[in-house]
């Protein structure tokens, strides 16, 4: 059994090193301390953070540093030393400056903590050594029940810079620092972009039991990111391959699937009894070809509750990690097995399976983001996420990868950060009245910016103004203008219309933001000129009236009679029937006259050729009597 283990952990070294795991491109992610004083190191450097603690994302620290007269590598308590890291009421935070060497830095974050700072600065002891990534203890460091306890920030600074604060403090100076992790994740949009390298291996140690218990822990948060949009969350899973000359060896054959070209160490570390690694890479596939499918399905987050599930229903210990108890748990949450067992694939064919080897080519980093090369590993915004492995932790790092303003209500919670509107109104623009408020609470802090509500733009600096524009800003605590109610009627300074600011109504005159007073027509002479008029002012308007029972017109400002139009028109009408009674009986009597004269001309002609008439000349006869 020793001769197989030796040559095991030779077996796993080679395939780290041969696929870039262990010896790949590693970024060490960086933050920024600021030196405030003394005035000779004002400045900013940078610092590297720790993989373990809480680093506070998208905040910042600023305290003041303490270099212990003794202990000054923190690998012991402090209680046994005349030393106190604790904060002094009304006094900035304690940062302790430690010395690199003499136990794990998680140690010394520990004694840290426990000693009352509120954060570790460890300074390297070699000299023009690049930054490198403080991590916690391997698997094998038996005492690590502390490390998830670990709450405050670590950070890894330069020797020099290190030995300027000594020199400073030796000399009595008082040396304030801010740490920075305002920058220290990227947040372009309104949607994170999430990545989590883990391992379905359930017997390794602390580190597996902590990637247990973060899924479960995380998974609320999560799904609620996924259901609504919020973030995109991928998971992904390392493999290593078998070198060529060690494929006949019952080491490769037990570990690895597809003829060595992807493996995982065995869990126990001991080939002789319970699961290998086969089995650790066959239900990691199992869990990406899950999530595959669900996100097929737009269900993704299901992947959540099948990892917890498996972890809770199938465990190593109760000998029941195996694809039976998996795929109990895949049908217990209606995905389509058959569409699983098609992505895996067969284990035992000799070529690639295309799910593995693209989880080994996402491994290698691009860009800005480094090789996964230590497990688990959280990738945020391409960025890698250092610090504790718990649900608060992470879930303000994913927080600070928001754009500001555009963070979901978990994000905004009591427990992830501090509301600042809720004092002073974050020193921004407000309307108590409408309780209306140019102050946004973000992950980050608070921006003063002027509101949208129900549709009406604000607009203004939003500090010190902040004015509703657009059409419907009157249903928003009237446009801010002035109003006011008195014996059912109301008037308003604020108009409906594309303009900004109040204007007092007809009647009115004042700002028409805080007063509009009464105008009086009457006194003005404005209206209510005529001889007859009787003028009276009312609130908002005027009373006109008339005296001898006669009517008012505002539009001519006259007043006229109430009757003159009835009477008019019956002298009229008799006019009219008069004047068409005597033009008929004149023509009556023209007609009249006019056919007797006619008749009488023609009897006269007639009577005339027998007889002469009085006052004519006898007619002489055609013939001459003398011939008779």
């Amino acid at each position: 059994m020793g001769r197989a283990w030796e040559r095991s952990k030779l077996l796993i070294w080679v395939w780290c090193v041969l696929c870039g795991s262990c010896v790949g491109r590693f970024v060490v992610e960086k933050s920024s301390l600021k030196v405030s004083t003394p005035k000779s190191l004002k400045g900013s450097y940078e610092s590297s953070m720790g993989n373990f603690g809480v680093p506070l994302y998208g905040g910042s620290m600023l305290g003041t540093v303490v270099y212990p007269d003794d202990n000054r590598d923190a690998c012991k308590s402090f209680e046994g030393f005349n030393a106190s890291l604790a904060t002094a009421p009304r006094g900035s935070p304690t940062i302790l400056l430690a010395d690199r060497g003499g136990c794990f830095f998680t140690t010394k974050a520990w004694n840290a903590q426990n000693g009352g700072a509120a954060a570790i600065l460890v300074a390297d002891d070699k000299k023009d050594e690049d930054l490198i990534t403080m991590d916690a203890p391997g698997e094998n460091h038996g005492d690590s029940d502390y490390l998830q306890n670990i709450t405050i920030p670590a950070a890894f600074i330069t020797e020099s810079l290190g030995d300027n604060i000594k020199k400073a403090l030796s000399a009595g100076e008082m040396v304030i620092v801010t740490l920075d992790w305002t920058e220290a994740l990227p947040y372009p949009d309104e949607r994170v972009e999430y990545e989590f390298w883990t391992n379905s291996n359930d017997e390794c140690g602390p580190k597996c039991d902590t990637q247990i218990e973060f899924v479960k822990n995380f998974k609320g948060a999560a799904q609620i990111l996924e259901h609504k949009g919020y973030a995109q969350f991928t998971p992904h899973y390392i493999t290593w391959f078998c070198p060529k000359q060690f494929l006949s060896t019952e080491e490769c054959r037990s570990q690895c699937i597809n003829s060595g070209r992807y493996c995982a160490p065995d869990p126990e570390q001991d080939f002789s009894k319970g699961y290998n690694g086969r089995d650790v890479v066959l239900q990691n596939l199992r869990e990406i070809c899950f999530f595959k499918v669900a996100n097929e399905s737009n269900k993704p987050w299901l992947w959540w509750d099948f990892v917890s599930d498996f972890a809770i229903r199938c465990p190593m210990k109760e000998k029941k990690f195996n694809k039976e108890c998996a795929e109990k748990v895949i049908q217990s949450l209606g995905v389509d097995l058959e569409k699983i067992n098609q992505c895996i694939g067969d284990p035992d064919a000799d070529k690639d399976n295309p799910v593995l080897k693209a989880e080994q080519d996402a491994q290698i980093g691009k860009g800005s983001r480094g090789d996964v090369s230590i497990l688990p590993t959280l990738i945020i915004n391409n960025r890698q996420y250092r610090g504790k492995l718990d649900r608060e932790a992470v879930l303000k790092a994913v927080c600070a990868g928001f754009q500001e303003t555009t963070e979901p209500d978990i994000c905004l919670s009591s427990d992830i950060e501090t509301n600042e509107c809720l004092e002073n109104n974050g020193g921004c623009w407000q309307d108590e009245v409408a309780n209306i408020t140019a102050c946004q609470d973000t992950f980050r802090g608070r921006v003063c910016e002027c509101p949208l509500v129900q549709g009406v733009k604000f607009v203004g600096d939003g500090y010190t103004h902040c004015e509703a524009s657009g059409a419907p800003q009157c249903e928003i605590n009237n446009g801010g203008c002035w109003n006011e109610t008195r014996g059912g009627r109301t008037f308003s300074a604020c108009v409906d219309d594309s303009s900004t600011g109040c204007k007092c109504p007809p009647g009115f005159t004042g700002d028409g933001v805080n007063s509009c007073e009464d105008v009086d027509e009457c006194k003005e002479k404005k209206v209510c000129q005529c001889p007859e008029c009787k003028c009276k002012d009312t609130w908002g308007s005027f009373e006109c009236t008339c005296s001898g029972g006669l009517l008012y017109m505002q539009e001519y400002d006259t007043c006229i009679s109430t009757h003159p139009v009835t009477k008019s028109f019956g002298v009229f009408f008799w006019i009219v029937i008069f004047g068409l009674t005597a033009a008929g009986v004149g023509a009556y009597m023209v007609y009249k006259y006019r056919i007797r004269s006619y008749m009488d001309s023609e009897i006269r002609s007639i009577m005339a050729q027998y007889m002469p008439l009085d006052g004519q000349a006898e007619v002489p006869s055609h013939g001459s009597h003398t011939d008779i």
